[in-house]
Parts: C-alpha cells; sequence; structure tokens
C-alpha cells in the first residue's frame, strides 16, 4: 500500500506556503495548451501531473484550455455541465454564434475541468483571423502550413472565450491566463492587443529556432520561410506576456539571445512521486520477469526512449558510445552482458516474423517446463505419500527427455537475430538501423559469448529522466537538458546519487563519447552492492523532482503576473535577501536500514560478493544532507537580484502578508554559479554545442 508522501518537502525551498495565506476566492486560473487531453509530446505529461497539484490549490476556479478532438474525448474526458454559472453564460454565449465549445472533466488525477474549442466548426473565419492578426502585429500565415493555422484558430477561439467571460461576470475577478508554448501565444497577443483584464504568463518548454537548429540535418536557412512566421508568434507571445518563463537554465539562454527577452525565471517540470513499503517494487518485478526468460550471471540493460530525433536525443552518441563499450569488455574479459534498448516511435507495419517466432518459442519453452514440473511434482508427492524417498533416476521419463531436447532444438535458429522488433518502412533509411550496419554492432548467433546486444523497438516509451531517478534507476543526462542543468544545479556531486551528467556544451562529440563510454564502463564495473547503493541514493533525490516542490515555482509565476497585472490589488516589494535553509531529504520508506545487516534489498543474495562492506544508512543520509546544495530559488531569479515581498492590497479579508519566507527565496543571481552571465559565456557556443 502507498505510504502517505512526506510533508518535509516544505522545507526545501524556502518559500511561503501560498497555497494558505493567499485569497484565491476571486481569482480564477486558465491554463491554456494545445495538449490539454491531447497526447502529442511532453506538455502533455507536464500538464497532467501537475493537475492534481494546482486542483488542490485553485479548486473550483481551475480551468484547463486545448483544442477539441472526438478521439481523445471518448476516452480522456467525461463531459459535464458547467457548476460556474459565468463559465456556462460563455460557453452558451459563442455556441449561439457559431462556436463549438464544450465542457468536461479530464480523467486525470485530480480531475481537473477542461474547456475544449472545436477548431474546426470555425474554419470558415480563418481568413478573416489572418487578416487581423496581421493588421494587429504584422504577423502573417501562409495557408500551406496547417499547424500554423490551427494555432490562429485555437488562439482567437481562446481569446473569444477569455473576453465573453470577462463580459459575462458579475464581479470583476481577477484573472490568471497561463499559456504553455508558441501554439497558445495568439491566444495571449490577442488579449493585450484587445486589454482584456486578464494577468498573463507565457512559458516556452523549448525555443523554436532552438529546435530547428539542433536538427543537424536540417537545411536550416533554405528552410527559413517555413518557420519564420511561427518564431515572430513565438516572440510576440514572449514580449506581450506579464510574465515569462522556461522549464530549464539552457532554454533561458536561448530564449534570451533568439526571442530577445530574458526570462524572469525557471519552472522546472515535475513528477507525482509515489513510494512503497513493500521490498522494493521495482526490485519485485524483476524477480517476477526473471521467471520469463533466460538467466545470465550478470546482466545490464542500457535504454534510450524519446521522441526519434537521432542527433537532438542522443541517440548518435550513445550508439558510438556503446560501439566503444563492447570493445573495452571484450578486450578486459569482462563477464558482463550488456543488452540496450531503442525505444523510439517509428513507422512500421508490424512485428517481423523473427519477433513472432522468438515469442512462440519461448512459450513452448515455457510450456514444457510446466508439463515436466507438473508430472515431476505428482511423481514426488505419489513417493511422499508412501513414506518413502523418491528416486530421482525415475522421476523422469525418456518422454520428458524427449519433450525438452525438442523445445531445445526449437530455439535453434539460422540467421542472425534481429536487431528491430517490427518491420520498418524506411528501413534503408532509418538512422539507428544504419549506424548499426555501419559498426557491425549485430546479434550474434552466439548470443551467450557476446558482451553487447542491440534491440531496436520502434513504439512510445512515456518515461522521462526524472521518473528514472523517482524509480531508483540511474540515468544519463547532459547539461543542454533542462533534468540535466536542474540536477547539477542542485546536487553537489550528481554522479554519486546515480546521476550521470554529459558534458555537450563544452566539450566536442568525440570527447562525449568517450565520456559517455567512461560513464557506461564504470557503471558495468559495479558490484551489486554498489548498485544497490547507488540505487538507493538515486531514489533518495525522488523528494526534489516532487510537484508539491516544483510547483511553487508556478506558484510564484501567478502571483508575479498579478502584480503586473492588477499592481492596484497586488503589489510587489523587492528587498535584500536573507539566508535561507538547505534541502533537509527524509528517508525513502522503500530504502532498508541495511541491505548487508536486515534483510537482502532482492529477492536473491548474490554469494559471490564478501558480506563485510557495511552499508550506514544514517552515514549515507548525513553524506547527502552534505552533498545537496542550499536552494538559493536561483532558476527563478533570473531577472530578479534580490528577494520579494508579496502583499495583497485592499482584499475583502484586509491586508494579507505574503513575504515572510518569500523573502529568503531569491539570492543574487549574479553571485550564482549558475547564473545566466555564466550560462552564456561564450554565447556563441550554445548552438554548435548542441550539435
Amino acid at each position: 500500500m502507498p505510504l502517505a508522501r512526506s510533508l518535509s518537502v516544505t522545507s526545501l525551498t524556502g518559500l511561503e506556503d501560498w497555497d494558505d495565506d493567499f485569497d484565491q476566492e476571486d481569482a480564477i486560473l486558465f491554463e491554456i495548451a494545445w495538449e490539454v487531453a491531447n497526447k502529442v509530446g511532453g506538455i502533455y505529461t507536464v500538464i497532467q501531473t501537475k493537475a492534481r497539484l494546482t486542483v488542490e490549490e485553485w479548486g473550483e476556479n481551475y480551468f484547463l484550455i486545448g483544442p477539441y478532438f472526438e478521439h481523445n474525448v471518448r476516452t480522456q474526458v467525461e463531459l459535464i455541465e458547467p457548476p460556474n454559472p459565468a463559465v456556462r453564460r460563455t460557453i452558451e454565449s459563442m455556441n449561439s454564434k457559431g462556436c463549438k465549445v464544450y465542457f468536461g472533466r479530464w480523467l486525470i488525477e485530480g480531475g481537473p475541468y477542461v474547456i475544449l474549442l472545436d477548431i474546426g466548426a470555425t474554419a470558415w473565419s480563418l481568413d478573416q483571423w489572418k487578416t487581423e492578426l496581421w493588421d494587429s502585429c504584422s504577423i502573417g500565415i501562409p495557408w500551406y502550413d496547417r499547424e500554423a493555422n490551427d494555432a490562429v484558430l485555437f488562439g482567437f477561439l481562446t481569446a473569444w472565450f477569455l473576453g465573453e467571460f470577462v463580459a459575462q461576470c458579475e464581479e470583476n475577478p481577477y484573472i490568471v491566463a497561463h499559456f504553455h508554448e508558441w501554439l497558445a501565444g495568439v491566444g495571449l497577443i490577442l488579449c493585450r492587443i484587445r486589454k482584456l483584464p486578464v494577468a498573463t504568463i507565457f512559458t516556452t518548454h523549448a525555443t523554436l529556432l532552438g529546435r530547428y537548429l539542433c536538427a543537424g540535418n536540417v537545411d536550416f536557412y533554405n528552410n527559413l520561410q517555413h518557420i519564420y512566421h511561427r518564431y515572430c508568434m513565438e516572440r510576440a507571445a514572449v514580449h506581450c506576456t506579464h510574465v515569462f518563463t522556461t522549464v530549464s537554465q539552457i532554454t533561458a539562454v536561448e530564449a534570451e539571445h533568439l526571442l530577445k527577452r530574458k526570462p524572469d525565471f525557471v519552472t522546472p517540470n515535475g513528477l507525482n512521486v509515489k513510494k512503497f513499503s513493500a521490498m522494493h517494487e521495482f526490485q519485485n518485478l524483476h524477480a517476477q520477469s526473471k521467471a520469463f526468460g533466460l538467466q545470465f550471471g550478470s546482466v545490464h540493460i542500457l535504454f534510450i526512449a524519446g521522441r526519434y530525433e537521432f542527433s537532438n536525443k542522443g541517440a548518435d552518441i550513445f550508439l558510438e558510445a556503446l560501439s566503444r563499450l563492447n570493445y573495452l569488455l571484450r578486450v578486459n574479459q569482462s563477464e558482463t552482458t550488456v543488452v540496450a534498448f531503442f525505444i523510439m516511435p517509428a513507422r512500421t507495419n508490424n512485428f517481423n516474423v523473427e519477433t513472432l517466432k522468438g515469442q512462440a518459442v519461448r512459450k513452448q519453452l515455457w510450456d514444457t517446463a510446466n508439463a515436466v514440473k507438473e508430472k515431476f511434482g505428482k511423481k514426488l508427492y505419489e513417493s511422499l505419500l508412501v513414506g518413502q524417498l523418491p528416486d530421482l533416476n525415475k522421476m523422469m521419463d525418456k518422454e520428458d527427455f524427449t519433450m525438452m531436447k525438442r523445445a531445445i532444438f526449437g530455439t535453434q535458429r539460422h540467421s542472425l537475430p534481429p536487431v528491430c522488433t517490427h518491420n520498418m518502412l524506411d528501413d534503408s533509411t532509418d538512422p539507428i538501423l544504419n549506424s548499426i550496419r555501419r559498426m557491425g554492432l549485430f546479434n550474434s548467433k552466439h548470443f551467450y559469448k557476446e558482451r553487447l546486444h542491440f534491440l531496436f523497438f520502434p513504439w512510445i516509451m512515456r518515461s522521462l529522466s526524472g521518473a528514472c531517478t523517482v524509480m531508483g534507476i540511474p540515468s544519463v543526462s547532459t547539461n543542454l537538458s533542462g533534468f540535466g542543468c536542474f540536477m547539477e544545479e542542485h546536487i553537489a556531486d550528481p554522479s554519486a546519487y546515480g546521476i550521470y551528467i554529459l558534458d555537450r556544451r563544452f566539450r566536442g562529440v568525440d570527447e562525449s563519447c568517450n565520456q559517455l563510454t567512461s560513464f557506461l564502463y564504470s557503471f558495468c564495473q559495479q558490484t551489486r552492492r554498489q548498485r544497490i547503493i547507488q540505487r538507493n541514493r538515486t531514489e533518495r533525490l525522488s523528494d526534489l523532482l516532487d510537484w508539491k516542490y516544483l510547483g511553487r515555482y508556478y506558484m510564484y509565476a501567478r502571483h508575479m503576473a498579478l502584480a503586473k497585472a492588477f499592481p492596484d490589488k497586488f503589489t510587489y516589494e523587492p528587498h535584500e535577501p536573507s539566508t535561507v535553509q538547505g534541502f533537509k531529504y527524509p528517508r525513502p520508506a522503500s530504502v532498508p536500514p541495511s541491505p548487508s545487516l536486515s534483510r537482502h534489498s532482492s529477492p536473491h543474495h548474490s554469494e559471490t560478493e564478501e558480506d563485510d562492506e557495511r552499508y550506514d544508512e544514517d552515514l549515507e543520509a548525513e553524506k547527502d544532507r552534505q552533498n545537496i546544495k542550499p536552494v538559493a530559488m536561483i532558476t527563478m531569479n533570473m531577472s530578479l537580484n534580490s528577494g520579494s515581498d508579496w502583499r495583497r492590497c485592499n482584499s475583502k479579508k484586509g491586508s494579507v502578508d505574503l513575504g515572510s519566507n518569500a523573502t529568503s527565496t531569491a539570492s543574487s543571481m549574479t553571485s550564482s554559479a549558475s547564473s545566466p552571465t555564466e550560462l552564456c559565456s561564450p554565447s556563441s557556443s550554445i548552438i554548435d554545442e548542441r550539435n
């Protein structure tokens, strides 16, 4: 059963607990994104996992706005009548004018309200709205860019809804509208052009130009005409918003140079962390999975998962590092076996024949073993029933051996084991398969003798680096990713906690490959006890990634937006920062006091390793407290060089002071080692090193 989450994470941030002090009865939060109830990429996961915490904070005053797609609504949304009278009147008014607006509850944790806008129902207004966008912003949208046209329709409908909502409210509420990515940016631009009384926040998860420049196989300059209007939409939204945030420090540097505005601060992405009181969950699953596969002496599983962007996601460097790792394992005559999985969605038509044969052979082996086991158990029972010890020579007859030999012969193959599970539609041009062919990294017939094996699974895996950390799985990231930058900022020695940070910013490709090879080889050389200790340390970082902590950055963004949009009701008073209390990690519930002295952390204990190496959990926890850097809200202070004092003025309940702890959250960005100034030096290397 899941344990109650520890509340000690409230000491991590040094921020004021705003959800207790801030009066939100007359405030409304709308969060707008193209991926609301619409799975496209990682933004869907961010909004989905953050919803429960936001619902707890805002209650019935929190609404998500997204596009309407019938196939998504059927499986994810329960359509209901709006409980808010103003929202109900707004939807009725828009529907009476030819729009199709749907209201429901998103069937995820927290059950937030969603307002879905059918862009197809108002496609007849596209030319008119594009003309209005050109007249007001000088942004022209070409007819052939369907995604940009959808963004225009979605943006105008969003602005229409917010304007109608303001008109339908009997009392003027304080509205906060949080827009994610350029696809929702047109709505923000129109809110400011039409001077709607809305506090706006714009969050970019990756800049458009950054995405295109990172793609090494894209002819950037010849395709500039196809992306310039998108860039204009993104840049206009960035400069129109009250508060501009990014999800990582590296994206903040990109935005400052490419979008020409320094983000107000960083709002890192988090997860909903859940822990269990039983024996380590994934070791239990590992023990169960062993029953369905072959047993090896020492097998390490490595995997890379994400969007199929061969260079952007690091598949090219991972392949090269695996080739070098294979060489090191063979030269040093290592007994370690490495199985590498590439889990990236690609175009396929079905499972290939070899994969289906493998499944059939495995099932035959399993059925044969069960049949022999059942006959063996029956004879053993009959022997014990008459009070005799069994004669092992008579327990299995000739028929049993014939069945087992037939099953073993069925496993023989006359071709190399496949490296891909599916029939690829672009097999001859697929970059992963071509790299495997170029390096000669095919799976050998002598599976047990080879040290490295590949499997390309062209499917979607919904996981993140942060999710691996929560599960206690060591991971490799880079200093050009949000997760890697966040860990480097908060952890003094990330590798000690199973977070290996690859230097892709200040090292060349060959040096980065060597560094990754070193990481992988050192991991393969660890003993079982060392891996257990590292796993426990990795899992101990889970509180750092919990939305209970990281959600406070979003709270801060909303308060800043309110202060900028409604200065007569909300004020922001900068003052000198004070000392901040550092991290204090609780002991993870699933980590045993001592793997060597109490009970084994795995179902099967290794008898080959020495037991005189003690593991002191209290000593490890003390090392953690010394190794974790104190939080000074560095990411928040991208543009604020001192603390901030928030006060609500002239509210119904009188003046509410929100600044007692907020003063301690903001330390000077210029004195931090992770300041934007240092991140930008050298400024010209940011795009080159991303490749």
